[in-house]
C-alpha cells in the first residue's frame, strides 16, 4: 500500500527533530497548505475545537496536505464520540488531537475510537485519501492505519491531568502527550505565567512521564516565547511546537497599519 504522505511527526520525532506545525482555525482555502509547506512547516494542526471550521473544510485541508507530504492532524471538540473521530480520520487526518484528557480511561477511549482492532474499535473502509483514493486490502489498511495514519495526541491541560500524567502516558496506543499551556496555566491559577515555578513543575512532571513511557512530548499555546520553547526542546525533549494562522495574519496586518508597508520579505512581485 503506497501512502501519499509520510507521518512527518513520527519520522521527525524518531530523528530527535522538532515537527513544526501550523495551526489553522480561520483559513479554509487549501492554498494555505501549500504556502505553509513552502514556509517550512511539516504538519497542520486543524482546529475544530476553537473555530467554526466544518469537517468538509478539514477534509479539503487534509487532502491538500497529503498531496505535498505534509501531515494533517485535527483537534476535535471534546472527546467527540458518536462516530465523529471515524469521520475525521477517514477524511484524511493522519491523527486526532483530543483536548482535555484528564484520566487514563479517557486516553484509552481516545485510542479505541482512533485505532483499528486489536488496538481499538475503529471501523474499516477503503478508498482513503491517505492512499490517493486507491484500493487496498483490509489487512494493509488496518496495519498501516494503526502504525501511521491514526496518531493519538492527548492534551494535558489541568492539574488533574498532570497528577495522572504517568497513567495517561502509559496507555498503549497513545502516541503524543501535548501540553495545552494556556488552559493549564489558567487552571493552575497563573494564567499566561509560563515562567512561574508552579507551571514549570507541572511541565516537568508531564515530561518525565512521557519520557518514561517512550511517547512524544508536544507543546501548544506558547507562540511568543522562543526561549521557553527552545528550553523545552533542549531539556525536556519536546518534539512538536507550532504557530497559528490568526497570529501570522495579525502580525502582517498590524505591521502594515503601523508602518504603511508590509514587513520586509513578506511578498515578492
Amino acid at each position: 500500500m503506497t501512502l501519499t504522505s509520510t507521518n512527518n511527526l513520527a519520522v521527525l520525532a524518531s530523528e530527535d527533530k522538532v515537527c513544526k506545525t501550523l495551526g489553522i482555525k480561520f483559513i479554509t482555502s487549501p492554498e494555505i497548505v501549500y504556502i505553509a509547506r513552502n514556509a517550512g512547516f511539516d504538519a497542520l494542526f486543524i482546529d475544530l475545537e476553537h473555530s467554526s471550521l466544518s469537517i468538509q473544510a478539514a477534509s479539503q485541508l487534509c487532502t491538500a496536505a497529503l498531496t505535498i507530504n505534509m501531515s494533517p492532524f485535527v483537534r476535535v471538540p471534546g472527546h467527540s464520540g458518536s462516530g465523529f473521530i471515524q469521520r475525521v480520520l477517514d477524511c484524511g487526518a493522519q491523527g486526532v488531537i483530543f483536548p482535555h484528557v484528564d484520566t487514563a480511561d479517557q486516553a484509552r477511549t481516545a485510542v479505541s475510537m482512533s485505532k483499528y482492532p486489536p488496538l481499538g474499535k475503529r471501523s474499516v473502509t477503503g478508498m482513503l485519501p491517505h492512499v490517493g483514493f486507491r484500493s487496498a486490502s483490509i489487512e494493509e489498511v488496518s496495519r498501516v492505519g494503526n502504525a501511521q495514519l491514526s496518531t493519538v495526541i492527548v492534551m494535558v491541560e489541568s492539574p488533574h491531568a498532570v497528577s495522572n500524567a504517568d497513567a495517561i502516558a502509559a496507555v498503549e496506543g497513545v502516541d503524543v502527550v501535548l501540553i495545552g499551556t494556556n488552559d493549564l496555566s489558567i487552571e493552575l491559577g497563573i494564567p499566561g505565567q509560563f515562567d512561574h515555578p508552579t507551571f514549570a513543575e507541572a511541565v516537568q512532571t508531564i515530561a518525565t512521564a512521557v519520557r518514561k513511557h517512550g511517547k512524544i512530548l508536544g507543546v501548544a499555546g506558547i507562540y511568543n516565547r522562543s526561549d521557553i520553547l527552545e528550553d523545552y526542546v533542549r531539556r525536556l525533549g519536546a518534539r512538536k511546537d507550532g504557530a497559528r494562522d490568526p497570529g501570522f495574519l495579525f502580525s502582517i496586518v498590524s505591521s502594515y497599519t503601523k508602518t504603511g508597508g508590509l514587513p520586509k520579505d513578506t511578498y515578492h512581485i
